[in-house]
């Protein structure tokens, strides 16, 4: 059974890769998709797969913080009415039981990816569980994406991508250099937000790193991520990657997307430094 209708692709092939929007998806009566389900695939992930975290935030948040809810993921699952946490469960394309289903969800927008940014790599998907009124706070991520909605609702805060008033270049070079995905929010910055609200049935498209936050409403959530990456996004990253590199030599490099030219080759010199190895030794 499709999970998106013909005129959701054509929605979709209008927003990707570059602008975040609503689309609309099948999703929300999936058994697969409810909490005890969900329970028990936390019980069978590796603890390694799990993020999870109070969920009661400010925007911008402190990732070398405990920010611990004292719960299993389990646990917090199976109560998440009441804890004031989220919790996301990572890589479940990789549980038998899911496998099959994610892998033809995405097989049905790969065609409209593919003539936008090439091949798909590293398919990805994420399931969030999360108590009602929580914050997920202010970040970025690094994968094409499409959020669906299929329980509760929730505000999804996107901002421009690349925007550098918003994300300063060399924030991009240092997360690609290892630095994490969470960054400052400052007020200012939502004159240029646009609020997505989800509620089941819903989803939304989000490009490579635009940086976002996202309200819960006042009910249990759980939705889905579907990510994956691209020749496109793949050398966005292998470009900051390089850049990262020169700008520790003390040089000012030039942001993806300026020369298109100088971008191939930054990309191909990141991939010869980080073959043998000298990456670690600006």
């Amino acid at each position: 059974m499709s999970v998106f209708t013909k005129e959701t692709k054509q929605k979709f092939a209008e927003l990707y890769p570059d602008r975040s929007g609503v689309i609309e998806h099948n999703l929300n009566n999936n058994d697969l998709f409810s909490l005890e389900p969900l329970a028990q695939l936390a019980e069978r992930t590796p603890i390694e797969k799990i993020e999870y975290s109070r969920g009661d935030n400010p925007l911008t948040v402190d990732p070398d913080k405990p920010n611990d809810n004292g719960l299993t993921p389990a646990q917090t699952i199976r109560s998440i009415e009441d804890n004031a946490s989220w919790l996301v469960i990572k890589n479940i394309e990789q549980d038998a039981a899911y496998s099959d289903f994610l892998n033809a969800m995405i097989d049905e927008l790969q065609p409209i990816i593919e003539r936008a940014t090439g091949p798909i790599y590293r398919r990805q998907c994420f399931v969030f569980v999360t108590s009602p009124g929580s914050i997920t706070p202010f970040h970025m991520d690094p994968e094409h994406n499409i959020l669906l909605q299929i329980k509760g609702s929730k505000t999804m805060n996107a901002y421009p991508a690349n925007d550098d008033s918003i994300v300063r270049p060399e924030l991009h070079e240092a997360y690609h250099g290892g630095g994490h995905r969470n960054l400052v929010h400052d007020p200012a910055y939502d004159e240029k937000m646009t609020a997505h609200h989800l509620t089941p049935g819903k989803g939304v498209a989000m490009p490579v790193k635009a940086p976002h936050w996202v309200q819960n409403g006042d009910a249990v959530s759980i939705s889905l991520s579907i990510t994956w990456r691209s020749k496109y996004s793949v050398r966005e990253a292998n470009v900051q990657c390089m850049n990262h590199f020169l700008r520790q030599k003390g040089l000012n490099p030039t942001p993806p997307g300026v020369n298109p030219l100088l971008d191939q080759t930054k990309a191909f010199g990141w991939r010869v430094i980080d073959k043998i190895g000298l990456a670690g030794r600006a």
